[in-house]
This record gives C-alpha cells, sequence and structure tokens, in this order.
C-alpha cells in the first residue's frame, strides 16, 4: 500500500465495495460536512473502475490542491488510477473601476475539485492526505460503537452530473462581473455625456449596462449606458 500519511495510529475500516451504479447528488456539493478537526479514518476499497468524485476542499485552495495532487499522482507512481484533476470553471469578464474589461475563469463549484479515478484504497489515501483536502462527498458511515461521527464513503457522481457539469464549462456564454452597484458615484468616459458625474441607480449585468442619474440642465435625469463608458469613483 502507499504510504500517503505519516499517521500510524490504528483506526476503523471496511472493505465494502462501492456499488458502481450508486448515483449522488449534487445537493451533496453544498450539504457535505467535514470531519471534526483532528479526527483520522482508514478506508478500505477494492478497486473500481474510473468514475469521477467530488472533493471538498478548503475554500480558495481549489488549484492549489489540484497542483498538490497531479504532483503526488507522480510521486506515488498512480498516473493509471488517479486519471484526471478538474476545476470546472466558467469564462467570465470582471468589470474593473476605470471601465475595462478583464477576462477571468470563474469556479463553477468553489470550494470543491472533481476527480476522476479508479478507487482503491491506495488511492483514497493518496487524495484524502493531500494538504487542504477536507473529505470526498459522499454517504457518512456512522461508528460501529454509536458514537461520534463516522468516516465518508466516497460516492461516484452519475454520467449525467458528470455531463451537466462540463456542459456549463462549455457552453455558456461568459459572464460580466462588475464591482458597482446602486448609489455608487461614477463618472462618463464617453459618448455625448462625457465627463458628466452621476449615481448608480440600477445595474443590469446580463446585459453590460446601467442606468445613473446624470444632472442634465440642472435635472437629475436617468441614462442607459454601456459598462465600459463609465468608471467608479472611489
Amino acid at each position: 500500500m502507499v504510504n500517503a500519511s505519516d499517521n500510524s495510529a490504528e483506526n476503523p475500516t471496511y472493505d465494502e465495495a462501492i456499488d458502481e451504479e450508486s448515483i449522488t447528488s449534487l445537493e451533496l456539493l453544498e450539504d457535505s460536512e467535514a470531519l471534526a478537526e483532528g479526527e483520522e479514518t482508514t478506508v478500505k476499497v477494492r478497486k473500481q473502475r474510473p468514475r469521477w468524485y467530488a472533493v471538498q476542499v478548503a475554500s480558495g485552495c481549489e488549484k492549489k490542491v489540484k497542483l498538490t495532487l497531479e504532483q503526488r499522482v507522480k510521486t506515488f507512481d498512480l498516473a493509471n488510477i488517479i486519471l484526471d484533476v478538474e476545476i470546472p470553471q466558467t469564462p467570465a469578464v470582471k468589470m474593473r473601476k476605470d471601465g475595462s474589461r478583464h477576462n477571468i475563469e470563474e469556479k463553477v463549484f468553489p470550494g470543491y475539485v472533481l476527480i476522476r479515478m479508479a478507487l482503491d484504497d491506495d488511492a483514497w489515501q493518496v487524495v484524502k492526505n493531500t494538504p487542504h483536502v477536507i473529505n470526498f462527498v459522499g454517504a457518512e458511515q456512522r461508528r460501529a460503537q454509536g458514537r461520534g461521527r463516522g468516516h465518508v464513503k466516497p460516492m461516484p457522481l452519475s454520467p449525467g452530473e458528470v455531463k451537466r457539469i462540463f456542459k456549463q464549462t462549455q457552453e455558456q456564454a461568459p459572464v460580466v462581473k462588475i464591482d458597482m452597484a446602486a448609489g455608487d458615484k461614477i463618472t462618463v468616459l464617453s459618448g455625448p455625456f462625457k465627463d458628466f458625474e452621476g449615481e448608480v441607480i440600477e445595474v443590469s449585468p446580463e446585459r453590460s449596462k446601467l442606468k445613473a442619474l446624470l444632472s442634465i440642465f440642472g435635472r437629475d435625469t436617468p441614462v442607459e449606458l454601456e459598462f465600459n463608458q463609465v468608471k467608479k469613483e472611489s
């Protein structure tokens, strides 16, 4: 077995194979909870055919987990078992304060990494003991003693769920993210109202537009503007 952890304490085990037809809901991505701090378990599973699994990770550490896990796969020679590590993302456009656009990638499921693997005990240990990994998404197993929390039995995503997730990353039009909200003060950069100052009263990200009250001939007048026509005043 791969020695993926320095922890040599004896822990509960189970030899129950994962049902290949098991289907987990994406709702588990929101409902999954981390094991109690400091609690360690060892789960023995028989090698399965490659499936996609969701793994909960520390917030903001998705990329770090992906890079570290890919390196550990090489170190422990598990390239034929852990086949792929993905962070599903969709293209987005972020509007800066000066009105310029910045292309970014936005995570579909922040706090989760998807792994395609033929799950067995070695692979489970390598993933579970990767820094910043909290746990697999799955069904919690109760302890034999009936006290405390049990371990989590990894549950594969269904083919339909996998298809929906990756379809989101391929077909969605870029989402416009803007750091503006009603009440913000803006200056118009271009167009017939260039150099006018005003206040945002409505933001429409899906249309890449906003409405602002501009003082025209001494009267506050609502004007619709493109995101890239204005800049936010600090």
